[in-house]
């Protein structure tokens, strides 16, 4: 059987507040786009909806 190797992609209050403060994405969803996304690619992912708006 094999064995899920999932990464822990949660952040931390302090980073996440840097990425919104970057952005125009909220603390929360910082944290939400890097546990989808991972660390990197959610703080990509903020400045591509900072971007657009």
């Amino acid at each position: 059987m094999a064995t899920s190797k999932s990464k822990d992609y949660r952040i931390s209050d302090k980073e996440a507040l840097r990425i919104a403060e970057q952005t125009d994405v909220s603390p929360q969803q910082a944290k939400d786009l890097a546990k989808e996304h991972g660390k990197e690619k959610g703080e990509e992912e903020a400045r591509k909806i900072k971007d657009e708006g």
